[in-house]
């Protein structure tokens, strides 16, 4: 097979096998725990109680984050059941060549977030060092954070599973250890960390602020939710298992318990520290409340915890974006190493002004492609993929020149709503990507260009571990299905 045919096989892009699948559901768990310990989460609870009390702000909190932990494991189901990564899946609403747009949107955006969680952990390496050996350089430190991330997740989802075990525990005990030393703090100032109000609003104002809060969470982890099959091809699932709830145990566990526990949790500490030291910054907090072994303690959590969360949601997806742009001419230890470059020349310590408001219009921008990932998915190929086809440069999803017009149509649609209605982006940006693709690509795109799946919905063609299958592609060779039925004991090729 030529070059150019075998561009879309690239190694670190084919289908994860059930036996390669090796992350755990307590492993998952462990990942969100480290995951969900960054900036952005403080200042949601640090802006949220400045108009609402901290009780509302949780509440908008914990809706937000199990509606997204929900919608993760549905495209996570990509993963789970065909052992594929986001922008492989996404050849087919959006084409071979179509797909590469969005993409590399998510792929930029994880690195401006990897750039951004490397800056929040060397202000607190810096900390550390200034403490114990009275050295003071950010950016050396930023550096060389940025180099040990890259690293880690360079070495494998494995190295970063270890991690994750590690710095887990760690994090949970001084979060906890945290919170009570600002509550402390605050009430020393006669603020009640749950009646508190900085500015109160009621009425319509009211409305607006707690629906702020909800897509201000939905719109920081809407990005993971749209490639959430880069990482959830890892995880642990049984074979010969229909039932949707149980072969998503290990997602479910981790996205819609573990997740918005979490999230809220952090959310709680940076409304907190903003009512003890009118800054949601905790590097800042723990600065002011804490010292000698204390403050450093605090620190190294700090910096475990941003390590932890740039390896899994945002280092593993950017560098598989652009692994799948490029092709095998760029491995994925190649993909990680521009993912930190981009994180780097993007200058982070530039964004802390205009987090919030980035997160709404960003959000909505990539919950577009959550709504196509869904409806295209579920409601147009229920669950059934032709994935042999999505390594063909000249198969069924190539489209017109490489490209599915009604995806890309529709981001478009779904992308200008949600920027114009930013408050509401990512239910905007959902709604209108996810409807708009149904129609275009049913009644318009899908009779110019027959999908197998759907004028032949077959189990045993077109799903995965569901009916025993595992997708095998070799490079330059026809693709091979390894499938393990339930009452045989052997394996049969189909």
């Amino acid at each position: 097979m030529s070059e150019k045919k075998d561009y879309l096989k690239s190694p670190d892009l084919l289908p994860i096998p059930h036996s390669e699948k090796n992350i755990s559901a307590a492993g998952f768990g462990f990942i969100w725990v480290g995951m969900a310990v960054v900036l952005a989460a403080f200042a949601i609870g640090g802006n949220g109680v400045q108009s609402l009390s901290l009780g509302w702000v949780v509440l908008a909190t914990v809706i937000a984050c199990v509606v997204l932990g929900f919608l993760m494991t549905m495209t996570g189901d990509i993963g789970v059941e065909h052992g594929i990564s986001f922008p492989v899946y996404m050849r087919a609403p959006f084409g071979t060549i179509g797909t590469h747009i969005p993409s590399v949107v998510r792929g930029f955006v994880a690195s401006c977030w990897f750039g951004l969680n490397t800056y929040f952990g060397a202000t607190a390496m810096n900390a550390i060092f200034t403490t114990l050996f009275d050295f003071d350089n950010w950016f050396i430190c930023f550096l060389i954070f940025a180099v040990l991330q890259l690293v880690n997740t360079a070495m494998g989802i494995k190295s970063i599973e270890r991690f994750a075990d590690l710095a887990a525990p760690v994090i949970i005990l001084i979060s906890g250890w945290m919170y009570f030393t600002l509550s402390d703090q605050a009430v020393a100032k006669g603020r009640d960390v749950w009646s508190w109000i900085e500015s109160p609003v009621t009425g319509g104002a009211a409305a607006t602020a707690f629906v702020v809060v909800i897509m201000a969470n939905m719109g920081f982890w809407g990005t993971l939710t749209a490639d959430m099959p880069t990482l959830s091809r890892y995880i642990k699932a049984p074979k010969n298992e229909k039932n949707w709830f149980k072969r998503n145990k290990g997602q479910i566990i981790g996205n819609i318990i573990t997740y918005p526990i979490t999230q809220t949790f952090m959310v709680i500490i940076g409304a907190v520290s903003y009512m003890a030291v009118s800054n949601y910054d905790p590097v800042v907090a723990v600065q002011g409340s804490a010292s000698g072994i204390a403050l450093g303690v605090l620190l190294i959590m700090i910096v475990f915890a941003q390590w932890s969360t740039n390896t899994t949601a945002n280092v593993i997806p950017a560098a598989t974006i652009f692994s799948n742009v490029m092709g095998p001419k760029m491995p994925f230890w190649a993909g990680v190493v521009v993912a930190g470059v981009i994180g780097i020349v993007v200058q982070p310590w530039s964004l802390f002004g205009i987090i919030i408001e980035v997160l709404l219009i960003i959000g909505g921008i990539l919950a577009s492609i959550v709504g196509i990932l869904v409806a295209d998915y579920y409601f147009l190929r229920k669950r059934r993929v032709n994935v042999k086809e999505l390594y063909e440069s000249e198969g069924q999803y190539k489209y017109l020149n490489g490209v599915n017009w009604a995806g890309i149509i529709s981001w478009v649609i779904g992308g200008i709503g949600a920027t114009i209605f930013s408050n509401y982006s990512f239910i905007i940006g959902l709604f209108l990507g996810g409807a708009s693709y149904y129609i275009l690509a049913k009644y318009w795109w899908f009779k110019r260009y027959e999908q197998a799946e759907i004028m032949d919905p077959s189990d045993e063609k077109y799903l995965g571990i569901s009916v025993g299958r595992d997708w095998k592609i070799e490079k330059g060779t026809e693709l091979e299905e390894e499938m393990v039925f339930p009452a045989t004991t052997g394996k049969e090729n189909v």
